[in-house]
C-alpha cells in the first residue's frame, strides 16, 4: 500500500475519534508553546541586556580601586589607590585608549527653591559623555577651561529636571544647589530612561570633575577611571595595556597584587548573557516535560486504538495488507497526532510570545530555530513513542485477531 493511502487511513481514523485524538494531542501543544515562549523570552532578555549594555559603549572600560592588602576587604569608596596623576599617565602611555576621564562622584540633596531631589553627582571631564554615550538635549557641555578654574557649573539628567522645575520651565541658566554648592546649569541630558538592572539613567548630575573633587568631596583622590578602547577587539589589548601602565605608576612588585580592577563591557555582556543562556535553558527543559508527557499519552491512546481495532488489523491482514502496511498505518497515525499538536502549539506559542511582549513589555525574539525544533521534537516523539504500539499491532496474528471480541 502506498503512503498517499496510509496517510488517508490514519487521518480518517484519527477522525472518527476527534476528541480523544485533540485530548492527546493536548500534552504536545502545552509541551511545543512552553517551549517556543520560553525560549522566545530568553533570547529577547538577552539580546535587551546586550543592546542595553552595547548603548554605554560596548568598548568601555572601567577601572575601580582595590585593596591589594592580604586578608584586607574594603569596599572601592573606602580605597584611594586612584588619582589623577594615573589618569595623566594613561593618557601619556596608552596606545589602545582613544579617550579617558576620572570620576568623582557624591550622593546627597539637590535643591532648587522650595524643591529638593536626592541624587547622585557624578565629576568628569567632558569626554566622559562620549565614553558613556551621553548626548544633549539642550545646552553645552562644560569645557577643559571649566575643568581647571573648578567652574561650578553642571548638566542634569531628565529625572532630576523633573523634580526641580516645574513643567514648562527652561532650566538653562538657572542655579541649583547640591550640598550648599551653588552650580550653574548649562546642559540637559538626553533621557536613557531605566536600565535592565532596573536602574534610573536619568537620575544624575555631571559637573566637572575638580568641582566635585574641591568643592563637594574635598579629596585628591577618585574613585573610578573610565575609558574608551580604539575598538572593541582591541579591548583585550587595551586591557593588558591600562594593567602594566598602572602597576609601574603604582610601584607593584611582580609579587603582588594589583591595587585596582579592570572591568569591560564584553566581560559583563559575556557574563549576563551566560546566565540568561542557563536561565533560558532551565525553563525550557521545564516546559520540554510536557513533550515527554505528551509522548506518553500517544503510547497510551495508541496502545487503545490498537485493542479497539484488533479485529480491523486481522480482516486487513486477511485480504492481504502485510505487518509492514499495519506496522506504517499506526506509526503515521501517531505522527499525525505529534505534528498536528505541534502545529497548533507553534501557532499558540508564537501567539504567547506576542502577547507578552505587548501586554507585559517583556522583550521577546521569536526565532526560527525554535520553531524548527519543535517539529523536530514533534515528529521524533511521535515515531518513538508511536513505534511500540505500531510494531504491536503489526505482529498480530491474522485468525487470532479476526477472533478477538
Amino acid at each position: 500500500m502506498n503512503l498517499v493511502n496510509l496517510i488517508r487511513l490514519a487521518w480518517r481514523a484519527l477522525h472518527r475519534n476527534k476528541l480523544r485524538a485533540f485530548l492527546t494531542m493536548l500534552g504536545i501543544i502545552i509541551g511545543v508553546a512552553s517551549v517556543i515562549t520560553m525560549m522566545s523570552i530568553g533570547e529577547g532578555s538577552k539580546q535587551s541586556i546586550q543592546t542595553s549594555i552595547s548603548s554605554m559603549g560596548s568598548n568601555m572600560i572601567t577601572i575601580m580601586p582595590s585593596s591589594n592588602t592580604p586578608g584586607v576587604q574594603m569596599a572601592g569608596s573606602n580605597i584611594h589607590s586612584l588619582t589623577l596623576a594615573d589618569v595623566k599617565a594613561l593618557k601619556k602611555d596608552a596606545n589602545y585608549i582613544t579617550t579617558i576621564s576620572p570620576l568623582a562622584s557624591s550622593n546627597g540633596q539637590v535643591i532648587k527653591g522650595a524643591l529638593n531631589w536626592s541624587t547622585t553627582i557624578q565629576g568628569a571631564s567632558p569626554e566622559y559623555l562620549e565614553i558613556r554615550k551621553l548626548s544633549l538635549k539642550d545646552g553645552i557641555v562644560f569645557s577643559e577651561n571649566d575643568v581647571r578654574s573648578s567652574a561650578k557649573v553642571c548638566l542634569l539628567g531628565q529625572t532630576v529636571v523633573d523634580n526641580l522645575f516645574a513643567k514648562g520651565e527652561d532650566p538653562i541658566g538657572k542655579i541649583i544647589r547640591f550640598k550648599k554648592i551653588p552650580l550653574q546649569v548649562i546642559g540637559i541630558l538626553v533621557s536613557k530612561g531605566q536600565s535592565n538592572f532596573g536602574q534610573d539613567q536619568d537620575d544624575i548630575i555631571i559637573a566637572p570633575y575638580t568641582t566635585v573633587m574641591k568643592r563637594i568631596l574635598a579629596t585628591t583622590y577618585i574613585q573610578d577611571i573610565y575609558a574608551s578602547a580604539t575598538s572593541e577587539a582591541e579591548t583585550d589589548k587595551a586591557t593588558d595595556e591600562i594593567k602594566t601602565i598602572l602597576r609601574e605608576t603604582h610601584k607593584i612588585r611582580a609579587d603582588q597584587d594589583d591595587d585596582f580592577t579592570i572591568r569591560t563591557m564584553a566581560e559583563l555582556i559575556k557574563m549576563l548573557s551566560s546566565t540568561t543562556g542557563m536561565m533560558t535553558t532551565l525553563l525550557t527543559a521545564v516546559a520540554g516535560i510536557s513533550l515527554v508527557i505528551g509522548g506518553i499519552g500517544i503510547m497510551n491512546i495508541m496502545y487503545v486504538s490498537v485493542t479497539e481495532r484488533t479485529r480491523e488489523i486481522g480482516l486487513r491482514m486477511s485480504i492481504g495488507a502485510r505487518g509492514v502496511d499495519i506496522l506504517m498505518q499506526f506509526l503515521i497515525e501517531a505522527i499525525l497526532i505529534s505534528i498536528t499538536g505541534g502545529v497548533i502549539g507553534v501557532v499558540l506559542g508564537v501567539s504567547s510570545s506576542l502577547i507578552v511582549a505587548s501586554v507585559l513589555n517583556w522583550p521577546t525574539v521569536i526565532s526560527e530555530s525554535s520553531i524548527i525544533l519543535s517539529f523536530i521534537v514533534c515528529a521524533f516523539t511521535g515515531v518513538f513513542f508511536g513505534y511500540y504500539p505500531a510494531q504491536k499491532a503489526s505482529l498480530l496474528d491474522p485468525i487470532e485477531a479476526l477472533r478477538y471480541e
